[in-house]
C-alpha cells in the first residue's frame, strides 16, 4: 500500500505519524487500491495532515473518481479541512459532479459562509434553496437516533387508516405490543416480521418495523403506493442502508443506497440530495415521499396503530394490483 500498511482512521488526524511515514517513503499521490492520501485525509483527518499532504502532491486538485479532495472534504462536513486544501491551491469553484463546485454546494450546507464568492459565480436557485431549507428542517425534527436493523416504507398522498386498509393489516393489542416491545427479537421471527407500525405524517405516512425489514419489501410496497409512490428502506445491519423507489404499484428502482451521497452519473438535484443527506438514510427516504414529520415517533414508535399483517410472501408484488 505505498507506505500506507497499518494505517488507521486514526492515523489521518496524527501529523507527526503521516510525516514520519513521508519521510519514510510513504507515496503521497497512492494509497492504494486507486485511492488517494489527501482524498482519505480530507474526510477522515485533519487540517494539520492536509497541509502536510498538500505540500507533497503535484496537484492538490487531483480528482479521484470524479472529485477533488476539496469536494469530499465538503461532503464529509469538514469545514476546517476545507479551508486547509484551499489554502493549499484548491479551487472551490471547479465544477465536478453534476455540474456541481464544492464552493456551490457548500453554500447548501451547514457553513455557506466556507469560501469567499467569486463576482459572476451563480448562487443557489430558489428550487435549491428550498430543498436546502427543507433538508435543515427534517434533520432537525428528525434528530439523531439508532436505525439499525430498521424497516421503512414512506408513502406519499395517504394517511395511515388508508395504508391499514391497503395491507388488510388487524391490529394488536396493546398489552400484546407492550410485552413485544420489550424485546422483539425474543419472539418468533417468522410472526415478528408480520408486525408493524403505521403513523399519518404530514405529506403522508410511515410504516415502520425496528427490527426487519418487511415494509421495504416489494410485495408490501406495491399494495401502498398503488396510485401514488413512496420509498421503501432497510438499514441492514450487514450490508448498509437498502432502498428502492415504487409508483403506483411497481418497483421502479431497487438497489438503492438511501445517505451515500452523490455519485458519478446523478443529476444535478439528485447530488444536491445526495449531499444534503449524506449518512442521513431515513430523512433521504422521507424527503423522496415529500414527508415531513415532525419528530422520530414514526420510525422508532410508538406508532399510531400497530398491525399484524397477512401472512404472504411479501417478497413477491401482488398480481391483482
Amino acid at each position: 500500500m505505498k507506505g500506507w500498511t497499518g494505517v488507521t482512521w486514526d492515523s489521518w488526524r496524527d501529523a507527526e505519524e503521516i510525516r514520519a511515514r513521508l519521510a519514510t517513503g510513504a507515496d503521497p499521490e497512492d494509497w492504494g487500491f486507486g485511492q488517494r492520501p489527501l482524498h482519505r485525509a480530507a474526510s477522515y483527518g485533519s487540517p494539520e495532515v492536509i497541509t502536510e499532504l498538500a505540500a507533497r502532491v503535484a496537484d492538490v486538485d487531483a480528482p479521484q473518481d470524479g472529485t477533488t479532495a476539496l469536494w469530499e472534504a465538503v461532503l464529509a462536513g469538514r469545514p476546517d479541512n476545507a479551508r486547509a486544501l484551499a489554502a493549499a491551491g484548491a479551487d472551490p469553484w471547479r465544477p465536478q459532479l453534476g455540474g456541481w463546485s464544492p464552493g456551490r454546494l457548500a453554500l447548501a450546507g451547514p457553513v455557506p459562509d466556507l469560501f469567499p464568492v467569486p463576482a459572476g459565480e451563480p448562487g443557489l436557485t430558489a428550487a435549491e434553496q428550498a430543498t436546502a431549507r427543507n433538508a435543515r428542517r427534517l434533520l432537525a425534527n428528525l434528530g439523531d437516533f439508532h436505525y439499525g436493523g430498521t424497516g421503512l416504507a414512506c408513502v406519499a398522498g395517504i394517511d395511515a387508516a388508508e395504508a391499514v386498509r391497503r395491507l388488510s393489516g388487524e391490529p394488536v393489542g396493546e398489552e400484546f405490543m407492550a410485552d413485544f416491545l420489550d424485546d422483539p427479537y425474543d419472539h418468533d421471527q417468522d410472526d415478528s416480521l408480520l408486525l408493524v407500525g403505521v403513523t399519518t405524517v404530514p405529506g403522508g405516512c410511515i410504516v415502520t418495523q425496528p427490527w426487519g425489514y418487511t415494509p421495504s419489501t416489494p410485495g408490501v410496497m406495491a399494495r401502498l403506493t398503488a396510485g401514488t409512490f413512496g420509498y421503501g428502506m432497510y438499514a441492514n445491519p450487514k450490508s448498509g442502508n437498502q432502498g428502492g423507489i415504487h409508483r403506483d404499484g411497481v418497483t421502479e428502482d431497487w438497489d438503492l443506497h438511501p445517505g451515500g451521497g452523490p455519485l458519478p452519473g446523478h443529476t444535478p438535484e439528485e447530488v444536491l440530495t445526495g449531499y444534503l443527506y449524506h449518512y442521513k438514510a431515513i430523512a433521504y427516504a422521507c424527503a423522496f415521499a415529500g414527508l415531513h414529520p415532525t419528530d422520530a415517533r414514526a420510525v422508532t414508535g410508538p406508532a399510531d396503530v400497530w398491525i399484524r399483517l397477512p401472512a404472504l410472501d411479501y417478497w413477491e408484488e401482488p398480481t391483482d394490483q
